[in-house]
C-alpha cells in the first residue's frame, strides 16, 4: 500500500508545482531524492554504550539498519583521527522516506516544545534542507524513560530542485510548517 504523503505529491503537490513554478514538462517538477537522519557522537566518541543507545534511537525511529560515519582525516583540535568512528546515520528512500516525512509532519513537529515552525533559512542554496533536533524524544517511537540518554539529530532532506526558492515551495505543499516572516 502507498504512503498517503506519495499520494498526495502525485496526485495534488505535481500539478500544483508544475503550474506554479511555470515548468512544461512533469518530469522538470523538484522532487524529494532522499532523506538522511544523522547524530554525531562528539564527545561520546569512545563511549560504546552511548554509540549502541544512537544507533537503537535510530533504528527505532526510522525502521533501517543504521551505518556508522568515519572520519576521513585527522582533526587534532577535535582529538579525532582518521578511520576513528565519529556517528551514525541512515538514508531513506522511497515509501519508507515518505512514511517517515508524514510522520515527522503530522506527529513530530507538534511534539516539540514551544515549536512555532521549521526555519526557512536552513536550505543551502541549492534547494536541500536541514532540521536539527536538540532531543530525540519529540519522535513518537522514543518512550520517556529513554530520557537518561539524551541526544540530538540531524535530519537532511534531499531534492532535485535547483534552488531554495523551488526547494521551500515543495516543502511546504507537502506540508512542512514553515515559520512566518514575522516571527523570529
Amino acid at each position: 500500500m502507498k504512503p498517503e504523503l506519495y499520494t498526495t505529491y502525485k496526485e495534488k503537490v505535481i500539478p500544483a508545482l508544475k503550474e506554479e513554478l511555470g515548468l512544461a514538462n512533469i518530469m522538470q517538477v523538484p522532487k524529494i531524492e532522499k532523506v538522511v537522519l544523522n547524530v554525531g557522537y562528539g564527545r561520546h566518541a569512545k563511549d560504546k554504550s552511548f554509540i549502541e543507545r544512537v544507533e537503537k534511537t535510530l533504528t527505532l525511529i526510522s525502521g533501517q539498519k543504521v551505518v556508522r560515519n568515519k572520519a576521513k582525516k585527522s582533526i587534532s583540535n577535535f582529538k579525532v583521527r582518521e578511520g576513528m568512528e565519529i556517528g551514525s546515520s541512515v538514508t531513506l528512500r522511497g515509501y519508507k522516506m515518505y512514511e517517515f516525512l508524514y510522520k515527522l509532519i503530522n506527529l513530530t513537529f507538534p511534539r516539540v516544545r514551544d515549536f512555532r515552525g521549521i526555519d526557512p533559512k536552513s536550505f543551502d542554496g541549492k534547494g536541500n534542507y536541514t532540521i536539527g533536533f536538540k532531543e530525540q524524544l519529540a519522535f513518537p517511537e522514543i518512550s520517556g524513560d529513554a530520557a537518561d540518554n539524551i541526544h540530538g539529530l540531524q535530519i537532511i532532506i534531499n531534492t532535485t530542485a535547483g534552488n531554495n526558492k523551488a526547494g521551500q515551495l515543495l516543502l511546504e505543499k507537502v506540508g512542512f510548517p514553515f515559520r512566518k516572516k514575522n516571527n523570529k
